[in-house]
């Protein structure tokens, strides 16, 4: 089976990588988002998809849109029997979706129709879910909307990060790919509708969302705070007025009338923040122009002190 693949972030190398180890399937192309610049010096920097792909001597084209008259002939004079996307980035439309013989499939790091849209492994965990998994789908024009052909579950434990639950996720995702893929080489797949009405959507992140509002529960800080851990990260404000990222937090069982976002305790690895109810642990930070650094390090820093108000007036 000839597969042409398309993805671009190190989610989609998971599933790319594990087309290629398998030894089974002919890889036709790889199609990548573009190079773009980034940093300080704003450097070109390949896609992770287009550095792998280029380490197993795979041919990557990079189009500015895939929908073009010009880019379907390149991707029809490959013949490809399976489209396989994995966070491409970009949509496709009903001519690419019919153009393989066995149409395309994606790898939705979500259980659908849950968190259908461009940020579903964040949402799962801002939202507080319990389990997040991955859903293997025949794509169709809609978003996120297509039929699912297969599922795996993966939990979410208390203080689960974003940056964990994306590894687990690329990882089981990969191997229900290829599950999915021999199946539908034996003609022995299974296809479930979704049932629309308990689609959500994980939309593009804002920065909005990256301040803290001390007036929310511990729960949801806490939950922020891990979601947006690795990227894009979360901060409040010292008194001084300098930002304060926020990387590890813990929740405890303590209560507080102080008023939310004041520094009620700080021990000697952590300190304590009042939220709307409850309070929260802060463990690991990053204050302005430095590195990240434990909460330890800080404190004995004379960073943080008791009885401060972080945040400033809350919004």
């Amino acid at each position: 089976m000839r597969i042409v693949f398309m993805g671009t972030p190190d989610f989609a190398v998971g599933s790319l990588q594990a087309i290629s180890e398998c030894g089974k399937y002919e890889i036709a192309g790889v199609v990548t988002q573009p190079d773009r610049p980034k940093g300080r010096g704003n450097k070109m920097l390949m896609t992770p998809v287009k550095e792998y792909a280029l380490s197993k001597g795979y041919t990557v084209y990079q189009p500015q849109r895939v929908k073009t008259a010009e880019f379907i002939e390149v991707l029809r004079a490959l013949q490809p029997d399976l489209i396989v996307v994995a966070a491409f980035g970009q949509l496709l439309n009903k001519e690419l979706l019919t153009l393989p013989r066995f149409g395309c499939i994606n790898v939705h790091a979500s259980l659908l129709p849950k968190y259908r849209g461009a940020a579903p492994i964040q949402y799962a965990i801002i939202k507080g879910e319990k389990e997040s998994g991955v859903t293997i789908m025949q794509m169709d024009v809609g978003m996120d909307t297509g039929d699912m052909l297969g599922k795996v579950i993966v939990p979410i434990e208390e203080n689960t990060t974003m940056g964990e639950l994306h590894d687990q996720l690329r990882d089981k995702g990969a191997r229900l790919l290829l599950q999915v893929m021999e199946q539908i080489e034996k003609g022995t797949v299974r296809a479930e509708k979704q049932d629309d009405g308990q689609a959500t959507y994980a939309s593009l992140l804002d920065r909005s969302m990256e301040r803290i509002d001390w007036t929310k529960p511990a729960q949801e800080v806490h939950d922020l705070i891990r979601g947006f851990n690795p990227a894009p990260s979360t901060f409040t404000t010292l008194p001084n007025g300098r930002s304060l990222k926020l990387w590890g937090s813990r929740l405890t069982t303590q209560t507080s009338a102080a008023a939310p976002g004041t520094v009620v305790a700080v021990g000697k690895r952590s300190f304590f923040v009042a939220c709307g109810s409850g309070v929260l642990e802060i463990t690991e930070v990053q204050p302005e122009s430095k590195k990240r650094m434990p909460a330890q390090v800080f404190i004995n820093g004379r960073g943080v002190q008791e009885g401060e108000l972080l945040g400033g007036a809350q919004e």
